[in-house]
C-alpha cells in the first residue's frame, strides 16, 4: 500500500514571448536557448512535475490559443510565462483573459554575466528579458490576475526550488478541484467551527464535499473478506510495534479495526474519493470508533481525513499529502490540546483522541495499542501511539468560514521533543513551539477565528501553501517570528477590507 504519485501524467507548460519583429534568425537563437533552460531546469531533479517548452508566442492569436488549450488540458496544472524579449503587452490581453490555470511569472534570462567587452545591439535585441518581464508584469497586475514570481538565473538552484514549491501548489490546487470528500454522518452537534458552506467550498476550492450513510459502511465493513484483513494486519506487524495482547486475548479487536479500515478504504475506492470524515456521535453499529485506519489514510493512501465531521481539515490534509509527495515528513490532522506555561519552555501540546497520522514523522516506531476511550460508547479501539519527530519549520494550518468567505490561517511552528516520558497518554501526540511565542501566536490565532482543529504538514511550509492561497484566490493569514499582535490585528482588518471589496473570486 502506497499513495500514488500524484505528479505521474502531469506538466506544467512552459511559454516564452516575443513577436515577429526580430526576424528569423534571432527567433532560432530564442528557441534554442529556451530549450536549453527548460532541459536545464527539467534536469535539476527539484520540480517534481515536467515542464514541457511550447512554440515561442508571438502573436494575439497565439497567446490565445495557447491559454486556452493549457486551461483545457487536463494534462496541464500550471502555467510559466517567460519574456525572452520584448512582447507587447496588449498581444497577452485576451490569452490571459482566457487562462483557468495558475500562473508563475518567471524573470530569468540565458546569460549570467553581461558580455562586458562584446556587448553590441545584436545581443541587446535578443537578450532583453529584464525589458520584456516588466511589460508582461504590468498586463498581469493591470488585469488582477495573482501570480507568483520567480526571479533569478535559471542555474541557481534557489529558482528550480522555487519552481518546484509552486508546482507542488499547483498539483495541490489540481486535486482539491478533482477531491470527493465522504463524510460518513454530519458534525459534532453544537460545534461551531467544523460547521461551514460546502456549497460555497466547492465553487472556491472546487471539492465536492457529501454525506453517506454510515449505515452503508457498515455494509462494507460486514462485506470485507478475511484475506483483506488479515493482510492489513501483516501490514500492521511489519510497519509498528504491535502490543502483543492484540496478537493473543485481544485479537478480535485488532480483527475488528483492520476490518473496519478495509471497509473505509473499499466504500472510499468505490465512490472515487480522496478524504474521508467521520465523527464519534455517529457510529450506527459500528463496533468501534475507527482510529488505526484512520490514522493510516494519509501515510498508506495519500488521502485527507479529519474526525468530528470536519470535512474542512479532511480537505486541508489531502491538499497537503498531495503537495508533499515525496518529500520527508507528511500531513495530519492535529488538535491543540494543552499549554506548558514554564517560562522559558512554552510550547503546546497537540493531539486527537485516535486520528492523528505518523506520516508526519516520529521519534521512534509507532507502537499499536488497544486502550479504552470514554466517549462514543462503544468498544475500546485500536490505535496508533507515538510522539511527532522534531521538526523545524513545521506548519499548522487551519479553514474556517469568516461570514461571506473562507480563511486560511497558518502558525510557523518548530516541533520538538516532550520535556517528559508521556508514558501514560495512550494516543499520538506532538508537541511544537509555536512562532513567534506561544503568548503572542495564541492571541494571534484567536484573534483570527483559528479552528481548534488544524492541518499539521511537516514535509512543506509556509511557501507552498502561500503559493497555494494565492492560486485558489482565498486569504491566508500568517503567524511567524516576525508577528506582533497589535500589527497582525491591523493586517486582518485591511485583509477583511480587501476581500471584501475584490469581486474576482
Amino acid at each position: 500500500m502506497s499513495m500514488s504519485n500524484p505528479f505521474e501524467g502531469k506538466e506544467i507548460w512552459f511559454g516564452v514571448g516575443s513577436q515577429d519583429l526580430y526576424g528569423e534568425e534571432a527567433l532560432r537563437q530564442l528557441a534554442e536557448q529556451s530549450t536549453e533552460i527548460v532541459d536545464a531546469l527539467n534536469s535539476t531533479g527539484r520540480i517534481p512535475v515536467k515542464l514541457v517548452l511550447k512554440p515561442t508566442l508571438k502573436s494575439s492569436d497565439g497567446v490565445r490559443e495557447f491559454m486556452t488549450e493549457a486551461s483545457s488540458d487536463p494534462a496541464c496544472i500550471g502555467v510559466i510565462a517567460w519574456m525572452h524579449t520584448f512582447s507587447p503587452a496588449k498581444m497577452w490581453i485576451r490569452g490571459l483573459g482566457a487562462l483557468r490555470k495558475p500562473l508563475l511569472q518567471l524573470n530569468t534570462q540565458h546569460h549570467v554575466e553581461i558580455p562586458w567587452d562584446t556587448i553590441d545591439m545584436d545581443f541587446m535585441n535578443l537578450n532583453q528579458s529584464a525589458h520584456g518581464d516588466r511589460e508582461f508584469g504590468y498586463i498581469v497586475t493591470r488585469l488582477g490576475i495573482p501570480r507568483k514570481i520567480v526571479v533569478g538565473h535559471y542555474t541557481d538552484p534557489e529558482v528550480a526550488d522555487r519552481i518546484g514549491t509552486w508546482a507542488r501548489a499547483c498539483a495541490g490546487w489540481d486535486a482539491s478541484n478533482t477531491m470527493k470528500v465522504m463524510r460518513w454522518g454530519d458534525n459534532m452537534r453544537n460545534v461551531a467551527v467544523t460547521e461551514g458552506d460546502k456549497t460555497e467550498a466547492e465553487r472556491v476550492f472546487g471539492a465536492s464535499i457529501n454525506t453517506w450513510a454510515v449505515n452503508e459502511l457498515v455494509s462494507y465493513v460486514d462485506k470485507v473478506k478475511d484475506d483483506q484483513v488479515k493482510a492489513l494486519i501483516e501490514d500492521y506487524k511489519a510497519k509498528y510495534d504491535v502490543a502483543p495482547k492484540l496478537l493473543d486475548e485481544r485479537y478480535d479487536s485488532l480483527f475488528t479495526a483492520a476490518k473496519e479500515e478495509a471497509g473505509m478504504v473499499n466504500m472510499m475506492n468505490d465512490y472515487g474519493t480522496t478524504a474521508g470524515v467521520d465523527n464519534f456521535e455517529d457510529l450506527g453499529t459500528l463496533s468501534q470508533l475507527p482510529g488505526v485506519g484512520p490514522q493510516r489514510f494519509p501515510s498508506e493512501y495519500g488521502w485527507g481525513f479529519s474526525a468530528e465531521g470536519d470535512w474542512k481539515t479532511a480537505v486541508l490534509v489531502r491538499i497537503a499529502s498531495v503537495m508533499g509527495f515525496g518529500l520527508d515528513g507528511g500531513a495530519s490532522l492535529m488538535e491543540d490540546y494543552s499549554y506548558n506555561f514554564v517560562p522559558g519552555h512554552e510550547k503546546i501540546m497537540g493531539s486527537h483522541m485516535l486520528e492523528v497520522s505518523p506520516s508526519v514523522g516520529t521519534i521512534a516506531r509507532p507502537s499499536l495499542e488497544i486502550h479504552p476511550l470514554g466517549i462514543g460508547g462503544k468498544a475500546d479501539p485500536v490505535r496508533l501511539v507515538f510522539t511527532v519527530a522534531p521538526r523545524e519549520d513545521a506548519v499548522v494550518v487551519s479553514m474556517a468560514d469568516v461570514r461571506e468567505r473562507f480563511r486560511l490561517l497558518m502558525n510557523v511552528v518548530d516541533v520538538v521533543e516532550p520535556d517528559g516520558s508521556l508514558e501514560k497518554l495512550p494516543c499520538a501526540r506532538g508537541l511544537w513551539v509555536p512562532r513567534p511565542g506561544l503568548k503572542a501566536s495564541a492571541e494571534c490565532w484567536l484573534r483570527a477565528g483559528g479552528s481548534h482543529h488544524t492541518c499539521m504538514t511537516t514535509s512543506i511550509g509556509r511557501e507552498a501553501w502561500e503559493d497555494f492561497a494565492r492560486i485558489a484566490g482565498v486569504e491566508l493569514a500568517v503567524i511567524d517570528e516576525d508577528t506582533m499582535p497589535r500589527g497582525f490585528e491591523r493586517d486582518l482588518q485591511i485583509s477583511e477590507m480587501y476581500h471584501r471589496l475584490d469581486n474576482r473570486h
